[in-house]
């Protein structure tokens, strides 16, 4: 009886969904799964699951994969959302135009929910510009700042599975103050945008203009390619040779026309990945991070020779990069190994520019009052404390945040940013979000220079380990079917954090969502070790996964020889290996 309810309760939720879907081939495709809920158990699921709730709009906007239902992306889905955002910002700005700046990349539906969007903002009152279509997330950054808008949006699911699609919200213009302007949004906007979706009506009865909204041509592009590869920047010191891929993306276009632009004109491109594919066909992820993504690129490199690798996630707000390492042969670098040599690049540069008395001094606290606001080094708290070894050791400022840009982008005097996640923020005059084709060019350069010298980004990462110690890091990624078991997971660590790590006690575990050292609480679990081993535990704000971010510091001396290094850089290697088996039982028991 109870079963028959249920399903009668879906019948009608569903019914209602379909009367009020704009879209004809949702609203079949929701239909045909209504008819076979009542024969297909796994039809009655899937049914269940699109209806378990409505997808959330937070402050990574919204991300899912894309069919009919409350509780994936479609138009439906999109047009409420834009709905409640042009809502906000009307009753934010009263007695103005908002101003709103929307972009898209080349996935499925991409452009057609760019349409919608524009097509709501328009109806509302509202001045919509649209970008031209399949184009880079941090060109819709750029365009926010650069347009003075009050808010954008990019529809975009950047390296998520070929199934999801998303919808990233930026504030700007009137809305924010200035240091805030084209970074993600944060609370209590995201809140108070999601209630308006909530109070949004169906989306068929939505009002949708039918023109109204300017379409932009290239000339927003053409100024931000030249701005990130402008040759007046510094010129290549060197002549490199650069593989390029941009994983079925968006960014070969960009990416190709600001290395040239920079000076850059040696570069082989991935044939079978350069074009926007939204099926991503040769990766099984199409994350550069992912085992096997950069299997083509790799092969490439080394057939022709090439001096690094560079590649662009799909919507190219991310920058891997690859090198070949004579400790092994080619092998993509860490995001914290290429956030440390990008931090080394620009803190000894801030270094020679500021003068001592405006620098920070090392143990200061970032609250301490500083009316110059001196240029900042920062990155998330998951990501490595090398960064702010490095600071100190430049006497420029530093500063850690939470995880995201929609952090690390509000930093005052931000002077480069990183996360682990492959994500840098190089060019914060141009970009308050990470930027993966401005870090393309800042790899080139920082390439070319180290060669002049002799030198590669490797020799540069044994000389920061000779300075500072080595600062190995890794990741345990826990992913769920079962959402719910999410909660669980981070309650029981909780409630039994392991007593040691790699044969070290656990000297302090912090609860994240009390709020620690000074920043935001947020939902996480920070364990360290009487040997300086650290853990954070969080759950991903984008994947249905429990990330946990290793990492291990190894005294090194300053005259260390390459043998020696590489024998600590093996021990450190398993030192992260007993921690995430240790780790990994504390979570799973």
């Amino acid at each position: 009886m109870s079963e028959a309810v249920g399903l009668a309760g879906l019948l009608e939720d569903a019914a209602r969904w379909i009367d009020g879907d704009p879209d004809p081939a949702t609203r079949a495709e929701l239909a045909a799964l209504v008819v076979a809920a009542a024969d297909d158990p796994a039809a009655r699921a899937d049914l269940a699951d699109r209806f378990a709730g409505s997808l959330q709009f937070g402050t990574a906007g919204l991300r899912g994969a894309m069919a009919a239902g409350p509780n994936r992306m479609n138009r439906a889905v999109v047009i409420r959302a834009a709905k409640g955002l042009v809502d906000y910002l009307a009753e934010s700005l009263p007695g103005v135009t908002p101003l709103v700046a929307i972009g898209s990349d080349a996935r499925h539906h991409s452009r057609e929910f760019a349409l919608d969007s524009a097509a709501i903002v328009t109806a509302a009152g509202a001045e919509a510009r649209l970008l031209p279509p399949d184009l880079p997330t941090p060109l819709l950054a750029y365009a926010v700042r650069a347009l003075g808008a009050d808010a954008g949006v990019m529809v975009t699911a950047s390296h998520n599975p070929a199934a999801d699609n998303g919808y990233k919200v930026y504030l700007g213009g009137r809305m924010v103050p200035d240091a805030e302007r084209g970074v993600q949004i944060v609370a209590p906007h995201d809140a108070a945008i999601a209630a308006k979706i909530a109070a949004a009506p169906r989306a068929v009865d939505v009002p949708r203009a039918e023109s109204g909204w300017t379409e932009l041509g290239p000339e927003l592009w053409e100024q931000y390619v030249e701005a990130i590869g402008s040759p007046a920047v510094a010129p290549p010191a060197a002549p490199i040779k650069i593989v390029h891929t941009s994983m079925h993306g968006v960014g070969h276009t960009t990416a190709l026309a600001a290395l040239a632009r920079a000076g850059f004109t040696d570069v082989t491109v991935v044939a079978e990945q350069r074009d926007p594919d939204p099926d991503f066909p040769t990766v099984a992820f199409p994350n550069p991070e992912e085992p096997g993504a950069l299997d083509l690129a790799l092969a490439l490199a080394a057939e022709v020779g090439a001096d690094v690798v560079i590649a662009n996630d799909p919507d190219a707000d991310r920058c891997a990069v690859a090198v070949d390492d004579p400790r092994g042969g080619w092998r993509r670098l860490h995001g914290d190994e290429l956030g440390a040599v990008l931090g080394e690049a620009v803190a000894a540069q801030l270094s020679s520019q500021t003068p001592l008395s405006s620098r920070r001094q090392p143990g200061s606290s970032p609250s301490d009052p500083d009316p110059a606001t001196p240029p900042t080094l920062a990155n998330s708290i998951v990501s490595s404390r090398q960064l702010g070894v490095i600071a100190a050791h430049h006497g420029v400022a530093y500063r850690p945040t939470l995880t995201g840009f929609k952090w690390m982008g509000r930093v005052p005097g931000l002077a480069f940013a990183y996360e682990e996640a492959i994500g840098y923020c190089v060019r914060p005059d141009l970009v308050h979000d990470k930027d993966g084709l401005s870090t393309a060019v800042a790899v080139a350069r920082l390439v070319a220079q180290l060669k002049s010298e002799g030198r590669t980004i490797t020799d540069l990462l044994d000389d920061l380990a000779r300075r500072h110690g080595l600062y190995l890091t890794s990741q345990l990624a826990l992913r769920f079917d079962d959402l719910s078991q999410i909660p669980v997971t981070m309650a029981r660590l909780r409630a039994n954090a392991p007593a040691t790590l790699a044969g070290s006690p656990v000297v302090t575990v912090a609860d994240l969502a009390d709020g620690y050292e000074g920043l935001p609480p947020t939902d996480g679990i920070l364990l360290l070790t009487r040997d300086d081993d650290r853990v954070v535990v969080r759950p991903s704000g984008t994947e249905p996964k429990v990330k946990c971010y290793l990492e291990t510091v190894t005294p090194v001396a300053a005259d260390a020889a390459f043998d020696t290094l590489t024998s600590i850089r093996a021990a450190a290697a398993q030192r992260l290996a007993a921690i995430k088996s240790d780790l990994n039982s504390a979570l799973v028991a």
